[in-house]
């Protein structure tokens, strides 16, 4: 080996050795500084128990003088507690004591109470007991009179019966029917007075209540006629609607179901027929053909036809706005239409739809002033002469069918009910039922509302003459002031003053009963008697 080699092994070994020797080093001083490291740890912990000793020992001394202050606090709060419990007890004895003592006292003072009351039971007692003797011997003594009294009675009839030549059961029925008589006279008369004292109070508050109805409810009185009057421009255009040989004027009847009467009236044509609607129709059509000049049959029967259509929108049209301005609401569709369909409809010359606004008017001011329901009354008067505006005939009275339709078309009962019975077809079942019958006759005797058939007005003057005439004593009758007044002349031979009264009364029950009028009529019977001499 060469000394390089030599010197790098022992280089090698002394570095190996040095490591070495630096380790032993280093591990000495590690152990050495760990040690010293632990030893302060432990003065450090030892410190720190010292201190959480001295902490713990200050707490568990704070904690058992706390604890002793509670227990004091706890033992004077019971303290306290106990004297108010033991307080409380004690005066709730002396009070119940108290309640004792004087409950002690009230019974006290019952039984003496009892006590006087049953003295005074005994003697009461005793008292009827002597009053019931008292009364045994006064029955005792009423017997013995009414034995008496009895065979005297019996002595008495026996004697009557020798006298008056009659039996006991004789007078006794001709006293009763004597009496009867009386009676009868006098329950009349009675009955009379009551009726025309009811009758004068009823009247008085029924007049005050329609008289403010018909007060706060105006209308239009007019009467309406079967015929329309177009009028021309000039008379030349009358030989263009009469046609050739006829033709146009024929067409325009045969289509409208109306008569054309094409006279001297100057610059005018008269439409006659008594279905106002098919005169309206007429009219609309004629009114057309002129305004556009070209009349020929074909022409008119296109007008005409175009025309129904229209005046059935137009009908529509006018139920609906009545409705409206009426406040009605929930109305089925066919009854507006029938609605707007009394419009062109007249009842004894008035106006059916100007009536049957006239009579909701009044039903719902009457039916306000008794409390009523007032949208009930108006709508059953708005429809209660639905029936005379069908669009086909029927067999049932207008009265009946309105009804029927109003039923149909799921009006309210009370309503169906009215509307059937405002000329007493139906039983009136609901209270407005009178009131749109009132209202009806209100309406229709207004002055000038009405035409009366002249015929009609005169048999109803002849028939009153002749129910006066038949009772008897009646010398003559005569009916005056349109029928509203009739006056009974009789025999004053025959009919003293009383039977007078009787007899007037009894004409006017026999008039409400068998006969049908406006309004009302007044019966005064007139009893004279003369006596006449003559000088020569």
């Amino acid at each position: 080996m060469d000394s390089n080699t030599i010197i790098i092994i022992i280089a090698a070994v002394i570095a190996v050795v040095a490591a070495i020797v630096g380790l032993f080093v280093g591990r000495s001083i590690t152990q050495k500084s760990n040690l010293e490291i632990e030893a302060k740890a432990q003065e450090e912990v030892d410190k720190k128990l010292a201190e959480a000793k001295s902490a713990s020992d200050k707490l568990i001394a704070d904690a058992k003088r706390n604890a002793e202050n509670a227990k004091k606090d706890k033992m004077l709060e019971a303290k306290e507690h106990f004297l108010q419990l033991k307080s409380k007890h004690e005066s709730e004895v002396v009070e119940r004591n108290k309640k004792v003592s004087d409950r002690e006292t009230q019974l006290k003072q019952l039984q003496t109470e009892v006590s006087h009351r049953n003295g005074e039971i005994s003697k009461r007692e005793k008292e009827i007991e002597s009053l019931r003797d008292n009364l045994n011997k006064q029955l005792e003594l009423v017997n013995t009179k009414k034995e008496q009294l009895e065979k005297s009675h019996e002595i008495f009839v026996n004697k009557l019966e020798q006298i008056s030549s009659l039996s006991k059961e004789e007078a006794k029925k001709e006293l009763v029917e004597s009496m009867k008589k009386e009676a009868e006279t006098e329950a009349m008369a009675y009955a009379k007075n009551a009726i025309d004292e009811a009758k004068a109070r009823a009247n008085k508050e029924a007049k005050k209540i329609v008289i403010q109805t018909i007060q706060r409810t105006a209308a239009e009185n007019a009467i309406e006629n079967t015929v329309s009057v177009f009028n021309l421009d000039s008379d030349d255009q009358k030989g263009q609607i009469i046609g050739r040989e006829g033709r146009n004027i024929r067409a325009l009847e045969a289509a409208t179901g109306c008569e054309f009467v094409v006279d001297d009236t100057p610059e005018a044509i008269i439409i006659s027929g008594y279905d106002p609607i098919r005169r309206e129709i007429a009219r609309l059509s004629l009114q057309r053909l002129v305004a556009d000049g070209r009349i020929h049959p074909a022409r008119i029967e296109e007008i005409v036809g175009k025309t129904k259509k229209q005046l059935e929108d137009h009908i529509l049209e006018i139920g609906e706005r009545t409705v409206i301005d009426m406040g009605i609401q929930g109305m089925h569709q066919e009854l507006v239409r029938f609605v707007g369909r009394m419009r062109f409809r007249s009842s004894y010359g008035q106006n059916l739809l100007q009536h049957s606004r006239e009579v909701a008017n009044l039903c719902a001011t009457m039916s306000a002033e008794l409390g009523l329901n007032p949208k009930l009354a108006k709508r059953a008067g708005l429809l209660h002469d639905i029936g005379k505006v069908p669009d086909e005939e029927s067999e049932l009275s207008h009265a009946l069918l309105g009804a029927k339709l109003c039923e149909k078309y799921g009006e309210h009962p009370a309503v169906v009910n009215a509307v059937g019975a405002h000329h007493d077809e139906m039983e009136m079942k609901y209270v407005i039922s009178p009131i749109i019958q009132s209202c009806d006759a209100i309406s229709g005797a207004r002055p000038g509302a009405r035409r009366e058939i002249m015929e009609g007005y005169l048999q109803r003057i002849k028939d009153l003459e002749i129910l006066a005439q038949s009772f008897d004593g009646v010398e003559k009758a005569y009916a005056i002031q349109a029928g509203r007044e009739l006056r009974v002349i009789v025999e004053a031979d025959k009919v003293d003053d009383k039977k007078s009264e009787e007899l007037s009364f009894t004409i006017s029950q026999k008039i409400e009963k068998e006969m049908t009028y406006p309004g009302q009529v007044k019966v005064t019977v007139i009893r004279e008697k003369r006596s006449v001499s003559v000088a020569r």
